[in-house]
């Protein structure tokens, strides 16, 4: 999305940028097709970036506490200036289960986080969180095809089947901190 454009909402029609996103479409119109030809009992979600426990340390936030507690440098793509639609995921767990539960077959449902923050904000925060100077920060050449900003709507979850996002972004963020640096720290025993 443009930095002036309206969150993606399901009607929003499906444009990757990007090899990477295109795999994620393409994933949709094949679920789709099964629903329409087959008549399987489908249904498609769509969610913003995950944070929280348990995520692979190749990932963008535990990548970001595994170097700051190594005192390594912490990569940035580009200018940094990335906005990202970060959701917790329990929020998101519990959005499934929801689904689960009350979605209406062959619908699409987005599940967003509602905390559009950019990549170098986030990665302050973190380095703040863990007592850490922004000299870890370093800047490397953007990805081919970096999307600027991923903003999901999430009403039509809301509206039709009651989810709420339970999860503050700030203390969200720093329980995920302190798990993964435990378990960094575990795992270099």
């Amino acid at each position: 999305l443009k930095l002036n454009q309206s969150p993606f909402t399901e009607e929003t029609p499906i444009s990757p940028n990007n090899p990477y996103s295109a795999t994620k479409a393409s994933s949709d119109l094949l679920v789709r097709s099964y629903y329409e030809t087959f008549k399987l009992p489908l249904i498609i979600t769509r969610c913003s970036n995950n944070f929280g426990p348990f995520q692979h340390k190749e990932k963008f936030i535990p990548t970001i506490i595994y170097s700051a507690l190594h005192n390594k440098k912490v990569p940035v793509y580009g200018d940094g200036m990335q906005i990202r639609d970060w959701l917790f995921v329990e929020d998101h767990c519990r959005a499934i289960f929801s689904i689960f539960e009350k979605g209406t077959l062959g619908e699409v449902y987005n599940i967003g986080g509602g905390n559009e923050k950019s990549n170098l904000s986030t990665v302050k925060q973190i380095l703040n969180l863990m007592g850490k100077p922004d000299s870890l920060i370093e800047y490397v050449k953007d990805r081919k095809g970096h999307d600027r900003r991923y903003a999901i709507d999430s009403t039509k979850l809301q509206r039709e089947l009651g989810w709420v996002q339970t999860s503050l972004w700030d203390q969200a963020l720093e329980d995920t901190v302190d798990w993964h640096i435990k378990a960094f720290k575990e795992q270099s025993l």
